[in-house]
Parts: structure tokens; sequence; C-alpha cells
């Protein structure tokens, strides 16, 4: 018998380290699984892709952009104003567009029965 498979949405989280130029690289995923209510990112950035496109880059501010994404995921305190929220939620505010160093790409959609292993899955094939 076959594992029940759920809909899940997903989107990379891109560095764009100078905006006005429009170079960016994949450094993360976020997945969000509502029948799960489950919303996770996982993040590599790659630093010296990141001194390529701009060798003044502020690496310890970049990783803290994608520490907070992390910590919106994961709810409670390290959410600030989105704590209180929904996994849905959550998922939604952050993946609206914004022009940052720190930005999220489209949303794509899938099936999967572990939305865990999935967000490993897609960290492994599309950022690392």
């Amino acid at each position: 018998m076959s594992q029940r498979r759920d809909v899940f949405e997903y989107a990379l989280l891109r560095v764009v380290p100078r905006v006005e130029r429009g170079e960016m690289f994949n450094a993360g995923v976020l997945v969000y699984c509502r029948a799960k209510s489950f919303v996770a990112a996982r993040t590599h950035l790659d630093e010296a892709k990141l001194k390529v496109l701009d060798p003044r880059a502020d690496v310890t501010g970049v990783r803290a952009a994608l520490r907070a994404v992390e910590g919106v995921c994961g709810g409670g305190d390290a959410a600030g104003q989105a704590a209180g929220d929904d996994a849905g939620r959550r998922f939604r505010w952050l993946v609206a567009p914004r022009s940052t160093v720190v930005q999220p790409g489209p949303v794509h959609t899938g099936l999967t029965a572990d939305p865990q292993a999935e967000i490993e899955r897609l960290l492994d094939l599309l950022v690392r």
C-alpha cells in the first residue's frame, strides 16, 4: 500500500547582494504543507559565491537574514510579530515579494509524504 502524499508548496530563498544588478543565487528553501500544518526553512550560504557577486557584501547580515526566515518558520519567540500566526500565514508572509538582499522566489507545488524529508531533498537539489 502506498503512503499518503499531500500537496506542498515551496519557494527558494535567493541572495541578491546588489539589488540594482539583479544577480542572485539560491541560499535556502521554504516548504509549506497545509495538511500537516508544516512550515520550515533550511538555508545554506555559499560565501564564495556571495563574495564573487559583491566583494564588500555583509556576510554576517546575510546570515542573520537567512536565520530570521528560519526563525519565523519555527514560530515562538524567534518569529517575532508572526509568533501567533499559523503555518500558512507565516509561509505567505515569507514568500511575499520584497526588494532586499534575501528574497523569495516564485512558489511551486508538489506532492510529498514527508515534508521534512522534502525540504532536505530540495536543499540538496537546488541550493547546495
